[in-house]
Formats: C-alpha cells, structure tokens, sequence
C-alpha cells in the first residue's frame, strides 16, 4: 500500500519510510498545507494531519504526533514539544529549556501517536512509548530533538542519539507505534 506521510519534519521521514515498510512511504506534498497542532492530545493532533492529507490528496494518510513527557515536569513539555522553547525554537533550545528544567536522571517518556486515515472515512490511531531517564550532558549524533539526552531503559548507558537506527528503532516510540499499525493494517 501507498501511503502519504503527512509532516514536514525530515527526521520523522526517514524514519517512517524504513519503520512502514513494506508499504511504501510518499512524502507530503508542498502544496498541501498542515493544520496547526491546537489538540490536547498527541492523538488529536495526529488524527488532524492524517485527515488534512487524506482529504487533500484522495490517498490513505498517515501522521504522528510524538513528544516528550518529563515526570518532574507533570508530562511538559508534550504536545508543545517542538515549540518547547518557543515558536521558532531549534531542536537544541527546546533540548536546553529541558535540561534546565529538569533534574539529571529524571523519568522521561517518549510519546507517539500515530494516525491512518484513508478517503473514505476509516480512522485508525496507535499509540507507542518509550521510557527512560535524562541525561546530564548531551551525547551522540544520530536521532534528533530530544535523543542527545535521552537514556532508554533498554540501553543504559547510551542515549538516544548514540544508539544505531536499528537499535533506536527496535526501541523507540515511533518503532513501537509503527509496529502497532503495521499489525492493523492490511498486508501490503
């Protein structure tokens, strides 16, 4: 099956297009615009995305919503994780206002919420978890957003970011989710 990935953020692209396979992954078009992320829940925001593509293209969609949710923060940032900082905040402001805020070695959980949503009105949303601790320095190259400081349970002595793809994968919120929907969907 051919599937649109409703965002425009190049991370998650890449790793849906190898996390969905065997289904084929295509990416959004630049003239479809995205819904401002306004939900409450990564699911509400998810659902949004999915059904703007669906809509727009006539083509079964896909979306996420993911985050990071901190214990000694009371789940912040969440669903504000990509404007944590602010509006137009990096991936590093947003990974610095969370270093700030929280303690070293602080539960945090990875969130994802991920939607299909196809043309004729079926709806569908997994949701996967990653847990683990925050880092007290920033390690590692791979990943983005908050995987500098982000130590799986799984992994213990590594980041997010220093993990390799299969590994991060095999483990990550995204991977989880993608799994989950992989099991719902149809075999390609």
């Amino acid at each position: 099956m051919r599937l649109v990935l409703s965002t425009r953020n190049d991370g998650k692209a890449r790793e849906f297009g190898s996390l969905m396979a065997p289904h084929i992954v295509d990416p959004l078009p630049k003239h479809v615009m995205l819904p401002p992320e306004t939900g409450e829940t990564f699911a509400e925001n998810a659902l949004e995305k999915a059904r703007t593509a669906a809509r727009e293209l006539g083509r079964p969609a896909i979306a996420d919503d993911s985050g990071i949710a901190a214990e000694a923060l009371d789940g912040r940032p969440g669903v504000r994780s990509a404007r944590y900082a602010g509006e137009n905040a990096t991936d590093e402001q947003n990974l610095d206002k969370l270093m700030r805020e929280a303690p070293a070695g602080s539960r945090l959980a990875y969130v994802c919420a991920l939607a299909y949503v196809a043309p004729d009105g079926t709806e569908h949303v997994v949701e996967g978890r990653c847990e683990g601790t925050l880092s007290d320095t920033k390690r590692g190259s791979g990943g983005f957003g908050y995987d500098p400081a982000f130590i799986p349970d799984e992994h213990p002595t590594m980041t997010m970011a220093e993990l390799t793809p299969e590994d991060k994968d095999a483990i990550s919120h995204r991977g989880k989710a993608a799994r989950a929907l992989l099991a719902w969907l149809p075999p390609a």
